[in-house]
This record gives C-alpha cells, structure tokens and sequence, in this order.
C-alpha cells in the first residue's frame, strides 16, 4: 500500500455539513521520520492540532455527518496550505530549523504532495456525493505561542461567510467562552485554505472552527461547544 493510499481516515455520514481535520494526526507514515534532531518537536502543536481529531470525530457523531481527517503530520505537508504556499513545508518552529524539511528535492516535493492530494481527493468525493451546504473544518490552536498567552478561547474562521459566521458565534455563546471572529487566525488571509477551497468548487458554503488545545483535550468542554453548534448547524 502506497503512502497515499494511507493519507486520510473516513468518518462516514449523510448530515448536515462535511467536516475536515487538517492537522489530525501526528504520523510520519513511511517512508518518513522524524530525524533524532526533531524529536523534540514530536506531539506539539507544530505536528498535529492537539485535540482536533477528537473534536471532529465527536461532531461528525453528533451530526451523523461525514468526516475526512488526514492521517499524517503537518510537519511533512502541511494540507492548509495551498501547494506553492511558502510554508507547506515548515522549515523553522521555536527558533530551531527543521532537520526533516532542510533539504527537499523536487522528487521530494512531489513524493509528499502525494499525500497533499489524495486528502484533497478524498475531501472532493464526500462533498460531490453530499447534500451538506457546509464543509466545517476543525482545527485547535496552541495556549501560548510566541511566548504570548492567547486569551481567546475559541475562533470563528470565515472569508466569505460573515453571516453563517455570525450564526456560529451567536450560538456559542452560551458555552461563556471566550469567542473571537478571525482569531488567532484569519480566514480573510488564506488561513481556511482547505474548507473555502473545496466549498467553493462545489458551491458550498466554508467555516472553520478554532478551539484552543487547553479546552480541545477536555471532554467536558469539547461537549459544550458541540451541543452550541449543532442545533444552528442542522439548521
């Protein structure tokens, strides 16, 4: 079985929106692996969104709605990213470069859009066979970044659905959450690549979750925000 043919876990469904997970998992299928150099940055955020998979498992059950979560690391390719992007392959996190992504050939470039695509594939066949209106990105971001503390607490990604947006921040509310639009990144500026680039090739409407990783790997938490947003989702 090829790498790519492992790029991708399906949560099947027939609900009310399709859901992604970028930056699922923390795999480095074969053939790669992290250089003893890069150990260090093993399970960070800067590998996987910490809590996202659950999260999105747990939305996709709640909804009885399909799922598409990649099944390796951002590290290797990162899949909100467009394939030119500049930082597809991260090159430098914490102030250390990265031994994994030093030198990468165009046999390696290509060798690891491999995975890039066949998650994209994979995203494009739930959509076309789905009557969701919404493709639902789920992502978590780090507490602390920069040396920063974040203070929100969950974020409400959009382009060009401000008001599905909207919707979606009225209806957490009551989660008393910190909830910011945009925040701690914009989808105004590229950052819901992969739900606004497939939402528009179907004609389908793009939102991107945020939740910090600090809530994401609560239980307790992750309830309340899927009990706030699936009454406005199914509608």
């Amino acid at each position: 079985m090829s790498s790519a043919d492992e790029a991708f876990e399906i949560v099947p469904g027939d609900g009310p929106v399709v859901l992604t997970c970028e930056h699922a998992s923390d795999r480095f299928p074969e053939p790669w692996s992290l250089p003893a150099a890069d150990e260090w940055i093993r399970g960070t955020h800067w590998t996987v969104d910490i809590g996202a998979a659950d999260l999105a498992r747990e939305f996709a059950r709640e909804l009885h709605s399909s799922a598409v979560l990649a099944r390796f690391s951002r590290l290797i390719v990162d899949p909100n990213r467009t394939h030119d992007a500049g930082d597809l392959f991260l090159k430098v996190a914490e102030g250390r470069e990265i031994e994994l992504n030093h030198a990468i050939d165009a046999a390696e470039r290509e060798q690891r859009l491999s995975l890039w695509r066949a998650y994209h594939d994979a995203i494009d066949r739930e959509i076309a066979k789905s009557s969701a209106r919404v493709v639902f990105a789920i992502h978590t971001f780090t507490p602390i970044f920069a040396g920063a503390e974040r203070v929100v607490e969950v974020g409400v990604l959009y382009d060009e659905e401000e008001e599905l947006a909207e919707r979606a921040r009225k209806a957490l509310l009551p989660t008393g959450l910190e909830i910011r639009m945009n925040e701690p990144y914009s989808g105004r500026q590229g950052l819901i690549y992969s739900a606004r680039h497939h939402a528009l090739a179907h004609g389908r409407q793009a939102l991107e979750l945020e939740l910090r990783q600090d809530h994401a790997t609560n239980p307790e938490v992750r309830a309340r925000v899927i009990a706030a947003l699936a009454p406005m989702l199914r509608a």
